[in-house]
């Protein structure tokens, strides 16, 4: 399960849409994402994080609020966590939870905890807030679009950058709340990896990757198709068959973004 390990950063990967749960640690601090999806998966976190922690303090950046992202909410009681003020605010916690209680219903799974919607400890309210810990400073970017609520981090002097569901290299975009935002939001992670030395970049799907000229190129197909989705339909289209080894599990997705886009569109016309 662990996808990636270097001496500050590990990174679980789940079997479930290769979603990613990083921990990032130095000598006086710990800090997670998303910890997920299936028991035995979030049980092995729990684990590394019980062998690992010692005294140091232990924090949860949730990128966003899927309910696939928070559904480890509850099994790491002590850690504080971070996540945007529009997270901390959802309209839709209840139902949120409820899709976590769904799919375990739907597949049978039992937790030895109870999933819980994130209480926010440090909310994240403007681009570019930073934040210190221990050692390390975290710069945080919102990021809308695929949800209202999505976070960049950046975690210095580390250099990586954390994406939640951007920038993936196994999924295009998936535009679950606002085409015009996904646009603005690929800018600011063009204008962060021009402005910040990032080394490492962790995606929320896929793979963890260290080398620059694959995050220029995942940020160049993700603009790609936001991009061209309303101009060249049929060539976005084979454009994510020839890229995207899962797209026939995800091309009900492609056609919910171009209704999303194309009602932002007649909207402002």
């Amino acid at each position: 399960m662990i996808h990636y390990k270097n001496e500050f950063l590990t990174v679980f990967q789940s079997a479930l849409y290769q979603t990613t749960s990083a921990i990032i640690q130095t000598d006086d601090v710990m800090i997670m994402t998303d910890p997920n999806w299936l028991p035995h998966e979030i049980q092995a976190i729990r684990e590394y994080v019980n062998q690992e922690l010692g005294d140091k303090q232990l924090y949860i950046i949730y990128t966003h609020s899927d309910f696939d992202h928070i559904i480890g909410s509850g099994a790491i009681p002590e850690a504080k966590v971070i996540a945007t003020e529009e997270l901390e605010n959802h309209e839709q916690k209840n139902e949120i939870v409820q899709k976590i209680q769904q799919f375990d219903q739907r597949y049978y799974i039992k937790r030895d905890y109870d999933p819980h919607y994130p209480s926010v400890d440090h909310a994240i309210t403007s681009d570019g807030e930073k934040l210190n810990l221990g050692q390390l400073t975290l710069t945080f970017y919102k990021a809308p679009g695929h949800t209202h609520d999505g976070l960049f981090t950046v975690i210095e002097p580390l250099g990586i950058l954390l994406t939640g569901d951007y920038l993936s290299d196994v999924e295009f975009p998936f535009i679950c709340n606002s085409y015009i935002d996904y646009k603005k939001t690929m800018k600011k992670a063009e204008s962060i990896l021009e402005h910040h030395s990032i080394g490492i970049h962790v995606p929320g799907h896929g793979t963890v990757t260290d080398d620059r000229a694959e995050m220029t190129r995942r940020l160049e197909e993700s603009s790609y198709y936001i991009n061209h989705l309303l101009q060249d339909e049929e060539e976005v289209e084979a454009f994510c068959r020839e890229r995207y080894s899962f797209f026939e599990g995800m091309k009900s997705i492609h056609f919910e973004n171009l209704e999303i886009a194309k009602r932002e569109a007649e909207r402002d016309e």
